[in-house]
């Protein structure tokens, strides 16, 4: 249709979500997107080999979101990257990576467009993020900060200015395509974790920002793509935390070595003083498999 108000047409936004064996969250997610304010969004569901014929209930659900399905588990950085690199991708000016076990109210897509439309040097855009257990606490303001001596992380939770080792939890980020492009999208040598903390700092240190979209308030369930949500440490967990810490320091360590060693130390000590043996074997696994270059344990393993 022919634009006659004169005004400029939006920039194309596409959603990516990644899901695996959680159709359920998705679905609820998409019903969220759905109902976005902002028109030229277009939604794309990147399927890590679940088993759950999670692509036949989205689909029946559904119907209007684009469908990619992956084949196997390959972890959430290269899900994201292919999604991004989906023909109906093509044309989008920004990417909004978003868990899968989120709602984002109708005004989000457009918040954060508008946030980075009002900041050119604005590489990635973040949200505030609520808890979905306890939707009137902040989970993360945007993100938060990452050490880089220890790899220990935590989130903000208010108003911060955001500084050189700061990143935007890619729980739900909007991401410029000339920002992601000259990064050459997320490191792929994260399966999970660490890697949004990773693509922002590489995003500091080319010359872009970070900013906040502050009205926004999306609900985060957390600990969906890795099923768990509760108290209990999980084995395989443990083990993709350890090697994806590993690989963080050994990339933007000042001392790589030292802060490896130190990480590893910290991990180990603390397990045996809690004497928790299955996550200290999940640990030692953690560090033989990034010795071994593996990027995750396989499912049987945990």
């Amino acid at each position: 249709m022919q634009n006659l108000s004169g005004a400029a047409p939006e920039p194309l936004l596409a959603c990516i979500l990644v899901n695996w064996n959680s159709w359920q969250d998705t679905a609820a997610c998409l019903a969220s997107l759905a109902l976005q304010d902002y028109p030229a969004l277009r939604v794309i569901v990147v399927d890590n080999g679940s088993t759950d014929d999670s692509l036949a209930h989205l689909r029946a659900a559904h119907p209007w979101a684009i469908y990619f399905e992956n084949g196997y588990n390959a972890g959430f950085s290269k899900a994201c990257n292919a999604g991004a690199r989906h023909p109906l991708a093509a044309a989008a000016e920004f990417f909004w990576f978003l868990n899968n076990d989120t709602t984002a109210p109708p005004s989000t897509a457009r918040q954060l467009v508008e946030q980075a439309l009002a900041n050119r040097n604005a590489g990635v855009v973040g949200a505030v993020l609520f808890c979905a257990q306890e939707p009137t606490r902040i989970q993360a303001w945007g993100g938060g900060v990452v050490s880089l001596w220890s790899a220990y992380n935590r989130h903000y939770t208010a108003p911060i200015a955001l500084g050189p080792r700061s990143y935007i939890t890619f729980a739900s980020a909007l991401v410029r395509r000339e920002t992601f492009d000259q990064l050459n999208g997320l490191f792929e040598g994260f399966f999970m974790y660490f890697e949004d903390a990773d693509f922002c700092l590489r995003a500091h240190h080319a010359g872009w920002q970070l900013a906040v979209a502050p009205e926004t308030a999306i609900l985060h369930k957390e600990g969906g793509s890795s099923k768990i949500r509760g108290p209990q440490r999980n084995p395989r967990l443990e083990t993709i935390v350890t090697i994806s810490g590993l690989t963080f320091l050994r990339r933007h360590a000042p001392i790589p070595a030292l802060a490896c060693a130190l990480f590893i130390t910290s991990r180990l000590a603390k397990r045996i003083l809690l004497r928790d043996v299955p996550s200290l074997h999940a640990v030692l696994r953690g560090i033989r498999d990034w010795r071994n270059h593996r990027l995750a344990p396989t499912p049987n393993e945990s």
